[in-house]
């Protein structure tokens, strides 16, 4: 089986253009993706038919388990499609699990897609639609406790859930420690990607992020929207910034006219190879 191995700000992946999804996906997800004793890589990517888009894209993560949405994925997606030709023009869309069919917007350096703008869809911002087991309606700036370690978090779904957590110092923040602690707090049903964030102006902030089913990664972009979208929500950022990253930088705008998310940032190829099934 061809895959190509890509990455979206170092957050990597086995990207695999195929007609139908393996029955055991699951567990060959998580040999690729073992970095010692397989490919290695933060998830396993499938470029499918689709009757309503150009591609559908379903992601699996190290574990074994499917993501609905990823940002970083889904500019791989793009760059696949656009530089092999299976997709023409500037515009292109792509189907997903978790957040439908959404449109983006490419970039061209020497004949090759540089950077991708994603319409990210509006965020799910009503707790049991996240899901959040929480008595609010919206979890903006609520308390919750791990380990009698309290934090104080903002809840949002950009198509996979999201908890927001604001911290003064990053770079000494134990990420893995309390990441997966609270990926798994009985208030998330379904788990959690946790992003820790300190915001440095209204235009910038720094996150680095815990991510459900596959750790610590270097980038996650749908977590870059959910950071900004809960930095306004808690009156910290305008409604576009820069979202710093652990793997580089990412611009989000969350538009005041029509609601939505747009995601824009790069896509690289690493390399191609063949694996014996």
């Amino acid at each position: 089986m061809e895959f190509v191995k890509m990455h979206g700000l170092g957050n990597d992946f086995i990207v695999m253009k195929i007609p139908t999804c393996p029955q055991n996906i699951a567990e060959l997800a998580q040999k690729w993706c073992d970095r010692h004793f397989g490919i290695g890589a933060d998830g396993v990517v499938l470029i499918l038919p689709s009757v309503r888009a150009d591609a559908m894209m379903r992601i699996f993560n190290p574990d074994g388990s499917e993501s609905g949405q990823c940002g970083n994925a889904i500019r791989c997606v793009a760059k696949y499609l656009w530089d092999r030709s299976w997709v023409k023009g500037e515009h292109l869309t792509v189907e997903t699990k978790g957040a439908g069919v959404q449109s983006l917007l490419v970039s061209v350096n020497n004949g090759k897609l540089s950077m991708v703008r994603v319409d990210m869809g509006e965020p799910v911002l009503q707790s049991e639609q996240i899901p959040v087991v929480h008595p609010a309606s919206q979890v903006i700036d609520q308390y919750i406790e791990v380990d009698q370690q309290p934090f104080r978090f903002t809840a949002v779904s950009m198509g996979n859930p999201h908890c927001v957590i604001e911290v003064e110092h990053l770079e000494q923040f134990e990420v893995s420690k309390w990441g997966h602690k609270l990926e798994y707090h009985p208030w998330f049903p379904d788990r959690m990607n946790i992003e820790f964030v300190t915001i440095e102006s209204p235009t910038k902030a720094r996150m680095k992020v815990w991510e459900r089913g596959s750790g610590e990664t270097l980038a996650c972009g749908t977590g870059a929207c959910a950071v900004l979208v809960a930095a306004v929500l808690n009156g910290k950022m305008e409604r576009m910034g820069t979202i710093d990253l652990p793997g580089g930088e990412l611009t989000i705008e969350w538009n005041e006219l029509n609601g939505r998310v747009y995601m824009t940032g790069p896509a690289t190829e690493v390399f191609e190879g063949l694996i014996n099934l």
